[in-house]
C-alpha cells in the first residue's frame, strides 16, 4: 500500500486491502467493460424488488456507472430524485404513487451504502434517509409494517416486521429473514406480490451482526454473534400474537445461507432452514482470496477489521462445521452448478454430514446469483420453489432427502441424497 492510500485508509477507519489497492484499476476496466453487474446482477435484483416501474431507474444507473467510484452517486442522485416524488406525491394526496417511490428511495438509498466502508458521515446519512424513506413506506403501505430494534449485547438488531396484506387476526407462520454481504432487510420483501407475504406468512426481515444498518449499529460479524443471535430474534417473534411459534422459519440468501445455517443450529425452535445461493466455504478462501477484491473489503469492514492479515486470521473461524451437523429439522440448500463464490463442493460436504431430511437443488450452468442460465428461467423459478417448500414445512408436508439437478430444458432429474 503506497503513503497516499494508508494515510487515507487510517483517517477513515477502512478496511486495508492489498488486493483491492494493487488491482482497483483492473476493478475500474472490469466495470468499464461489463458495467456495474460485473461481479453479480445486483441491479437486476434490486429492480426485481421495486418492480417494473423502476426499471429505467436501473437502466439509468447501468448507464451512468463506468468504474467503482460511480456507483454510490449514480444511486444517491436516483434516490434524492424518487424521494422527492414521494414526497410531491404525497402532498398532492396520492398515497400509493408515494408509496412506491418511497419504496424504490430506500432501496437506492441502501445500494448506495454498498460501497462505503466506514461509519462516516456518508454512511450514516444515506442509512437515515434508507430509514425515512422506508418509514413512510411503512406508513402509506397495503399491509401493516412495524420497524422492530431487537435487544442484542448491549446495542439493536435492527429489522421490519411485515403481516401479510388483509390479515385479519389469529396466529399465522412467518420467515425470518436475513440478506447477505451485499444486501439488507428493506430488499427482501418485495413492493408487489411478495413471495412470502402473498401466501400468507408474515416476515421478520433483519440485517443481522455486520449487516447493512446493524454494523452501524456497532454489531459485527462474528461466530459468537451469529451462534447467539439466534434466541433473542426467535423470542421475540414467537411472543407476537399474530405468529405461531410453531410455524417459524429462517431463510438466508448468500452469505446469509451460512448466517441462517449458524442460527438454526443454535436455536432448535425454528421448524425449516432455507439456504439460498451459497456461501458455505469454510474459511471462505475463494471469496475473499480469489473473486473480486471489493468483497474481502466489504467483509472486513462488517467484521469490524482494518488489517487484513488478522482479518486472515479471523475468516478461518467462521465455519459450518460442529454447527450443521446438529439441525435436526428440513433444511433446503439451493445453489448454481456453476458457483464461482463457493464452489458446489463445500455445500455438498455440509450436507452429507447432516443428519436431517433435507434437499440440494443445483441449477444447471447457474452463476452464484442462480440467474441467467436456461435452467432458472425454464425450470422451478427459484423464488417460487423456496416458498412452496416453506409452506410444505409448515404443513408437515414429510421430506425426502434428495438432490435436484434442474437441466438446462426445465427438466428435474431427482437423486436420494447419502
Amino acid at each position: 500500500m503506497n503513503e497516499s492510500h494508508a494515510v487515507a485508509a487510517a483517517a477513515t477507519g477502512e478496511p486495508e486491502v492489498r488486493r483491492w489497492t494493487e488491482q482497483r484499476w483492473l476493478v475500474d476496466n472490469v466495470i468499464r467493460a461489463n458495467g456495474i453487474d460485473w461481479d453479480q446482477p445486483r441491479s437486476v435484483y434490486m429492480n426485481a424488488a421495486c418492480g417494473f416501474e423502476a426499471s429505467a431507474d436501473f437502466a439509468g444507473i447501468r448507464e451512468r456507472v463506468r468504474k467503482y467510484a460511480d456507483i454510490m452517486p449514480a444511486f444517491v442522485a436516483t434516490a434524492k430524485r424518487r424521494e422527492a416524488r414521494a414526497r410531491a406525491a404525497e402532498a398532492e394526496g396520492l398515497a400509493v404513487t408515494a408509496r412506491d417511490n418511497y419504496f424504490m428511495a430506500a432501496v437506492h438509498w441502501g445500494a448506495a451504502q454498498w460501497t462505503l466502508h466506514d461509519d462516516g458521515a456518508e454512511n450514516v446519512a444515506c442509512n437515515a434517509s434508507k430509514r425515512s424513506c422506508y418509514d413512510s413506506y411503512a406508513r402509506l403501505t397495503d399491509h401493516r409494517i412495524e420497524r422492530v430494534d431487537l435487544p442484542f449485547r448491549g446495542k439493536t438488531v435492527p429489522g421490519w416486521f411485515h403481516l401479510p396484506p388483509g390479515y385479519q387476526g389469529g396466529k399465522i407462520p412467518a420467515v425470518i429473514s436475513f440478506p447477505g454481504m451485499d444486501t439488507f432487510k428493506e430488499l427482501f420483501v418485495a413492493l408487489n406480490g411478495d413471495r412470502w407475504l402473498s401466501r400468507g406468512i408474515a416476515v421478520l426481515a433483519l440485517d443481522g451482526p455486520g449487516q447493512a444498518e446493524c454494523r452501524l449499529n456497532g454489531l459485527t460479524v462474528s461466530m459468537e454473534n451469529w451462534t447467539t443471535v439466534g434466541k433473542p430474534v426467535f423470542d421475540w417473534l414467537s411472543s407476537r400474537p399474530e405468529i405461531d411459534p410453531a410455524r417459524i422459519g429462517i431463510f438466508g440468501n448468500s452469505f446469509g445461507s451460512f448466517f441462517a445455517t449458524l442460527v438454526t443450529a443454535s436455536e432448535p425452535r425454528i421448524v425449516a432452514c432455507i439456504a439460498n445461493a451459497t456461501c458455505l466455504e469454510p474459511g471462505f478462501h475463494t471469496i475473499f482470496q480469489e473473486a473480486s477484491p471489493t468483497y474481502k473489503k466489504r467483509f472486513m469492514y462488517m467484521a469490524g477489521f482494518s488489517d487484513e492479515a488478522g482479518f486472515d486470521r479471523f475468516r478461518r473461524s467462521l465455519t459450518w462445521e460442529g454447527h450443521a451437523e446438529r439441525i435436526r429439522v428440513p433444511y433446503l440448500c439451493v445453489a448454481g452448478e456453476a458457483e464461482e463464490l463457493s464452489p458446489l463442493v463445500y455445500a455438498e460436504r455440509m450436507l452429507a454430514r447432516m443428519q436431517t431430511p433435507r434437499r440440494l437443488v443445483v441449477y444447471q450452468d447457474a452463476r452464484h446469483a442462480i440467474s441467467a442460465a436456461p435452467s432458472v428461467s425454464l425450470g422451478p423459478y427459484p423464488p417460487t420453489m423456496v416458498a412452496d417448500w416453506m409452506i410444505e414445512r409448515f404443513a408437515g408436508k414429510p421430506l425426502a432427502s434428495e438432490r435436484w439437478y434442474v437441466e438446462a430444458n426445465g427438466n428435474v432429474a431427482k437423486t436420494p441424497l447419502a
